[in-house]
């Protein structure tokens, strides 16, 4: 049984990261518009600390998180958009104030968990360290998407390497959520770390390989970039269109990034 510890603390690392970058904006900048339709800034961290939320009711008051689901259940288009437009509407300190308690209280409740633990949630039940891999995943991926508002460029970091797990052991799931046939065969995936090591996964024999860099990855499977602006490179008919289709969050696909120079 994995040990949580690890990525649970990069999880308060990557959280206290995107709060140096927020903590000391002006109104005017919680309010520029970020690379997702209709959100804010203030949306985004709105949308964490709904998230930080959840997740702690997943892990401490189960009966309280099946209400949320039932209340997902009743408006499932609008559930998690409304949950952000809430948040964004608080003063930015009360919003900072409020994402600082929920996430600081969920990795308390992380870290208290008995070992073999499973959570509910709005998709599988997850253990330990897949809620804290799902919630790091989302602080980088909404922490870019604020980074990309305020023009500013972050620097990749080794806590990619929970985050490039999670979308190697999603890509049944990419290819299911689009109806199509999932491979028999795993995949070699040969990645380059922001560090300079190479992280290897899936058989070294295996005819469907995917190489190049972490940060790539991590864009690819979180649909903050489109494939044809990173730099990975598929071999193998399955592996080409795992590219096309990857991704590591539950929930439909959505419309994703689209190609540099396009409009969209």
């Amino acid at each position: 049984m994995a040990d949580p510890t690890p990525v649970i603390d990069d999880l308060c690392a990557e959280s206290e990261e995107l709060d140096l970058l927020v903590a000391g904006l002006s109104p005017e900048q919680w309010a520029l518009a970020t690379p997702a339709p209709g959100w804010t800034v203030a949306h985004q961290i709105a949308h964490l600390a709904w998230t930080d939320h959840s997740s702690l009711l997943a892990v401490t008051d189960q009966d309280a998180f099946s209400r949320e689901v039932e209340k997902a259940l009743a408006q499932p288009g609008d559930f998690v958009d409304n949950g952000a437009q809430e948040g964004a509407g608080k003063p930015p300190p009360q919003l900072l104030a409020d994402w600082r308690t929920g996430r600081r209280a969920l990795a308390d409740a992380l870290r208290a968990a008995p070992d073999g633990a499973r959570f509910p949630w709005y998709g599988p039940p997850m253990a330990t360290a897949s809620m804290a891999t799902a919630r790091l995943m989302e602080t980088w991926a909404h922490g870019l998407d604020v980074a990309d508002a305020l023009g500013v460029a972050r620097t990749p970091t080794d806590r990619l390497r929970h985050i490039v797990r999670l979308g190697v052991r999603t890509r049944d799931f990419a290819f299911g959520v689009h109806g199509l046939p999932t491979p028999f065969e795993e995949f070699r995936v040969e990645l380059t770390s922001p560090s300079g090591e190479l992280w290897l996964y899936g058989p070294e024999d295996a005819d469907d390989r995917v190489t190049g860099t972490a940060l790539d990855f991590c864009l690819l499977v979180t649909r903050r970039a489109h494939r044809e602006d990173l730099a990975l490179q598929a071999t193998g008919p399955d592996a080409d269109r795992w590219l096309d289709i990857a991704q590591a969050f539950a929930g439909p696909p959505g419309d994703g990034r689209p190609p540099k120079g396009t409009a969209g």
